[in-house]
């Protein structure tokens, strides 16, 4: 155990956010999202949902300055009537770690699943919320 590490942080998340360099992105997946296929490097964190991993994770990784979005999401598949409630969330929780709102790319379904493909890991999750997955793109530390 470490001092002020979330527990929802495992070791081998802490690992891979810690290996990863400018510009690799990491997935959060929610649970339908096909994470063990798709994944070079697939972590397990059952139980737990996308939006509290992110809040957990955003006080040590560094989003990536560089880009227009550093945030994507899979956009909405046309003619889904659903409208993912949990888009706002992820904008609250960047902006309380960011200090400021950053851009969201919104990516089609399968170009979501090709990028995911090349990220350098994928969280796999349980929400169940739909179209909670998410794309993070990782900075530089500046101090």
């Amino acid at each position: 155990m470490l001092k002020n590490i979330p527990a929802i942080i495992s070791p081998e998340l802490m690992r891979i956010i810690m290996e990863m360099g400018h510009g690799d992105e990491i997935v959060f997946a929610d649970g339908n999202f096909p994470a063990a296929m798709k994944a070079q490097r697939l972590v397990r964190c059952d139980g737990h949902g996308v939006s509290e991993l992110l809040d957990a994770i955003l006080k040590f990784f560094p989003l990536d300055t560089y880009v227009e979005a550093p945030v994507g999401v899979m956009e909405v598949v046309p003619g889904d009537d659903v409208v993912p409630t949990v888009w706002e969330e992820y904008k609250t929780i960047i902006k309380k770690h960011e200090g400021q709102e950053r851009s969201i790319e919104y990516i089609e379904r399968f170009e979501f699943y090709n990028r995911a493909e090349k990220a350098y890991a994928i969280v796999a999750t349980s929400d169940r919320a739909l179209y909670a997955n998410l794309i993070l793109k990782k900075g530089v530390v500046v101090e």
